[in-house]
């Protein structure tokens, strides 16, 4: 099966449709899949909902979408530092759904091992349970949250081998690896393919059969969420 294609709309030709839910990596501005989501922006594909830890920053990552109004929801856990998405949010043209950060990260897991949901302490008796089943077990009160199922995984990995068996690098690891894994069509850009074989693979993190296409995305520039800078002490 070839998997790699020669650009990021080639690669999602014929996945791409309004109204689906893309589960995407990366956290803040780290591991983030650049190329598909320029592509996603440019397909024109509207009413979008995104699983995703975070919605960038403004006009980077998935803010590049709030700034075209392709997002009808988000789906997230952390998102303090995008004035557009807390502007749509705050008007009421954007739907939120707030889960934990790890609650979110399990839903993605359980969607991908094909559990329809689970229970978890995170969130008794605060927002997050609202509306939710609660069930006991041994004493203790749990909600039950729905494992994700995406219509489409958009993920960044480091290396891969022809076969799609990736590498992430460092924390780019995050929310790609179980985002890649919950999709019906998961696509990846990585900065290297390798030849099948070249990888140790005690070292691979996730195998080439959750990956159904990639692209090379590279070179990347490095982009800096925040710029602190102090003033050089006189001599």
């Amino acid at each position: 099966m070839k998997k790699l294609y020669p650009d990021a709309a080639s690669a999602l030709d014929g996945l791409l449709r309004d109204d689906m839910l893309i589960a995407s990596g990366g956290f803040g501005l780290c591991g983030l899949p650049e190329r598909l989501l320029d592509a996603i922006r440019d397909s024109g594909v509207k009413n979008l909902t995104f699983a995703s830890n975070n919605a960038g920053i403004d006009n980077e990552g998935i803010g590049k979408l709030l700034r075209t109004r392709q997002v009808r929801k988000m789906l997230s856990s952390y998102v303090g530092e995008n004035k557009e998405f807390e502007r749509q949010f705050l008007s009421g043209e954007l739907e939120v759904e707030f889960c934990p950060q790890g609650t979110l990260a399990e839903r993605m897991r359980a969607g991908g091992a094909g559990i329809p949901g689970f229970y978890t302490k995170t969130g008794v008796g605060t927002q997050v349970a609202e509306g939710k089943e609660h069930k006991d077990f041994d004493g203790e009160t749990y909600i039950l949250e729905r494992g994700i199922f995406a219509d489409l995984a958009i993920v960044k990995a480091w290396k891969a081998d022809e076969t799609g068996n990736l590498v992430f690098r460092k924390t780019a690891r995050n929310f790609n690896l179980p985002a890649a894994t919950c999709g019906k069509a998961c696509v990846v850009e990585v900065e290297e393919i390798v030849p099948v074989g070249s990888l140790d693979p005690d070292c691979i993190h996730l195998p080439g059969v959750y990956v159904q296409r990639m692209i090379v995305g590279a070179p990347y520039d490095k982009k800096i969420e925040f710029r602190t800078t102090r003033e050089r002490a006189e001599a």
